[in-house]
């Protein structure tokens, strides 16, 4: 690989394997399994304001996730994650703060993907295989261990295992939406909604897109690991892999998602609703296609596997935070082998507890995470560009005002919900 005289890093001119990769990861962990439920979500309201929402996620996903690795770039030490730039930057009161909501908000996502892949794979053993469930807590211990096992191993190997989870994700997204065109009917582009149905359903369904494509925990990670390949370029190496996870985010999943909801009457999708099943679900039983089926759970599987690393990396990072905030010797605690096999056994114990007791209540702590997840990734870096002199060069950028009004948007959408 060639090398640029100045950095001694890796030359910026054209793609690279190192790029692709972290595209494909940041791809993995925005898709969760809610992907099953997305068609059903955006589209009970019709087309049109799906195609609307569709022209605005892309742009939002890249310029709010470009701010964030750019505040997470801003910092003058080459190796500080989120949770010391917060630091840094807005003081050590505030840099507490701050990482502990991160963490919070990070943390019962994961604990969700712990039951979800649980559930999922139970359930294909039962219903797909036709075979006797396995005991929950031996289920729950052996997925969870073999997710974090991969983690373990490092972060290019982790890299390279989701790069496998991707490719069959993509294609198999890609050839579900193919295969549901002979079903397509025009019944949803009939329903057009008078001008403030049209503007609430804009105001409700966008951050169900926006936060259905937000791959924000991997950011800090993502950023540190550009920066150590690229050095002084990492900034806009990190935006055009950033513009590229948007473009193939927008390609398969929305294609997908707007497969889905052409093969289905605005009816159906409520019906879908009503009856809490996925998507893929839904359509086996109204096509009598067992083949649908099948898909449902490897697409779920898939889903939770890319999107779990990248969520582990970000609430890693941010208990890694808190622990270094609370010691009397940050600088010994930042880089103690005891400390991160310990956070390492806390996920592993507090996750396969939540796999193995499946409790109903995270769904619940996942909704107030998302206000939380919403001001760290469009409020606190657009701040940051009119306070931090480090990030001073980005002030007066269209984008900034754009980011800022669509996470205000998208606040308040959650908080309407939630309240």
């Amino acid at each position: 690989m060639a090398q640029t005289p100045e950095t001694g890093h890796a030359a910026c001119g054209r793609w690279t394997k190192f790029d692709v990769v972290w595209m494909l990861n940041l791809f993995g962990t925005a898709v969760g399994a809610g992907i099953l439920f997305l068609p059903i979500n955006a589209g009970m309201s019709g087309i049109w304001p799906l195609v609307v929402i569709t022209l605005l996620v892309g742009p939002m996903t890249y310029f709010a996730h470009r701010g964030l690795a750019r505040f997470v770039l801003s910092s003058s030490r080459a190796d500080s994650d989120i949770t010391a730039v917060v630091e840094e930057h807005f003081g050590l009161s505030a840099g507490k703060l701050i990482t502990l909501l991160y963490f919070f908000a990070i943390y019962p996502i994961l604990l969700i993907y712990a039951v979800g892949i649980t559930n999922t794979v139970e359930s294909f053993i039962v219903n797909q295989l036709q075979l006797a469930a396995p005991p929950r807590l031996l289920l729950s211990g052996v997925l969870v261990a073999a997710l974090m096992a991969v983690i373990l191993l490092g972060e290019s190997f982790m890299l390279k295992f989701n790069e496998w989870l991707v490719y069959p994700l993509c294609a198999i997204l890609f050839c579900l939406s193919l295969y549901l065109v002979p079903h397509w009917n025009t019944s949803a582009l009939g329903q057009m909604p008078d001008a403030g149905s049209f503007l609430g359903t804009l105001w409700l369904t966008l951050p169900v897109l926006v936060f259905a494509f937000n791959h924000s925990p991997a950011i800090s990670s993502f950023a540190l690991a550009q920066r150590r390949h690229y050095g002084d370029t990492a900034e806009q190496k990190a935006a055009r892999t950033l513009r590229g996870t948007a473009c193939i985010l927008v390609l398969f999943v929305m294609a997908f998602v707007f497969s889905c909801v052409l093969s289905l009457s605005p009816a159906q999708l409520m019906e879908a609703k009503a009856q809490n099943i996925p998507v893929l679900s839904y359509l086996a039983n109204q096509f009598d296609n067992p083949v649908i089926s099948w898909f449902g759970p490897l697409i779920a599987f898939l889903a939770i596997g890319s999107s779990f690393f990248g969520h582990y990396l970000g609430a890693r990072e941010g208990l890694h935070g808190i622990l270094v905030q609370m010691s009397s010797t940050p600088e010994t605690t930042a880089t103690s082998r005891r400390v991160r096999t310990g956070i390492a056994l806390f996920f592993f114990v507090t996750l396969w507890l939540a796999g193995w007791l499946n409790p109903g209540i995270l769904d619940i702590i996942e909704s107030l995470s998302g206000p939380v997840i919403a001001v760290i990734l469009f409020i606190m870096p657009m701040y940051a560009v009119h306070k931090v002199p480090a990030m001073r060069r980005y002030r007066g950028q269209w984008s900034n005002a754009f980011v800022l009004a669509a996470g205000c948007v998208a606040i308040s959408s959650l908080l309407y919900k939630l309240f």
